[in-house]
């Protein structure tokens, strides 16, 4: 009797912090934010500090990007990411640079992503400590016809333009600052908007108030009008036939 497969068991986890700084961390829930907010409504999703597998039946063979985006799947969390599941790869992969993970970065995770055939990849050191510019990117390009060589490979990304995302990042402060590339518009963290949330409330409350007392002022004027017409009919006259009531009214 043939003895039945135990299912394979992939681990969504494994007690490991997400960052090694409160800055790294931020970094990382900043561009999470951000890039969720702005790809909102399409077929794509962006996860943060989730075991990515590439190998079914395999549960070591894992990655753990600090944030990944997945075009061509449907939107919204994941436990873990199976690329054979989704049928995709991800599109851009962010990692953000520590003392502790600065060898892999540049190293094994650069190679495996290139591998992958993650379109662009991307390291920001937000205390710029570790990379020789606090933000670098990489391209996957075509290698010229030689066997001996792969097909695609990483080529460094000038001016922080993300052909993919269609943003240009760029490192300012501790953080990545994303701008639409059509419109040059900034994309909001999450502090900037609610600054402008609560800026947007306090001009509609101050345009309320301002339209509260026009119909303050216009109700006086109606009821002065009113006055007037009465004490013209109570000598008789018309206030309909006389110059100027109407206009009052």
């Amino acid at each position: 009797m043939t003895r039945a497969l135990e299912p394979v068991t992939y681990p969504s986890g494994d007690g490991t912090p997400v960052a090694e700084t409160f800055a790294h961390l931020y970094a990382i829930l900043v561009i999470l934010e951000v890039l969720r907010q702005y790809l909102e409504g399409q077929q794509a999703t962006v996860l943060a500090h989730q075991f990515l597998y590439y190998a079914p039946g395999i549960p070591t063979a894992r990655v753990v990007p600090d944030v990944m985006v997945i075009f061509g799947v449907e939107p919204g969390g994941r436990d873990n990411y199976k690329i054979w599941e989704e049928g995709r790869v991800p599109s851009v992969v962010f990692e953000i640079t520590s003392a502790a993970t600065r060898a892999q970065d540049q190293g094994i995770k650069k190679a495996l992503y290139e591998q992958l055939g993650v379109g662009e990849y991307w390291l920001f050191d937000p205390k710029g400590e570790w990379l020789a510019e606090p933000l670098l990117g990489y391209r996957l390009t075509p290698t010229l016809a030689d066997p001996d060589l792969p097909q695609m490979v990483y080529t460094p990304i000038v001016g922080g333009l993300s052909a993919v995302l269609g943003l240009r990042l760029v490192a300012e402060g501790a953080l990545v600052n994303f701008y639409r590339l059509d419109t040059g518009e900034k994309l909001l963290i999450p502090s900037e908007l609610a600054a402008e949330l609560r800026s947007t409330a306090a001009r509609l409350k101050q345009v309320e108030q301002q339209l509260g007392q026009a119909e303050q002022q216009l109700d006086r004027k109606r009821r002065r009008a009113e006055i007037l017409a009465e004490a013209l009919r109570a000598q008789g006259l018309d206030p309909d036939k006389l110059h100027g009531i109407e206009a009052l009214r």
